[in-house]
């Protein structure tokens, strides 16, 4: 009979926000972990998302 494997879970936190996060691999500079939210926050010209996303995380936020 096969044994499942156990995943190893890794938790990180935003360095920004706060905002903790569970992943399965290990990040190689979690000092330097960002949420996509905040990436967005500091670089507003990169932000290719659809306006009806932006919307709908702006009602999100208030």
């Amino acid at each position: 009979m096969a044994r499942k494997r156990e995943k190893k879970t890794y938790k990180y936190e935003c360095s920004l926000t706060g905002e903790t996060f569970k992943t399965t691999r290990q990040a190689p500079n979690p000092d330097e972990l960002i949420s996509i939210k905040a990436y967005y926050e500091l670089n507003p010209d990169k932000d290719d998302r659809p306006e009806k996303i932006k919307q709908q995380l702006a009602v999100e936020d208030s």
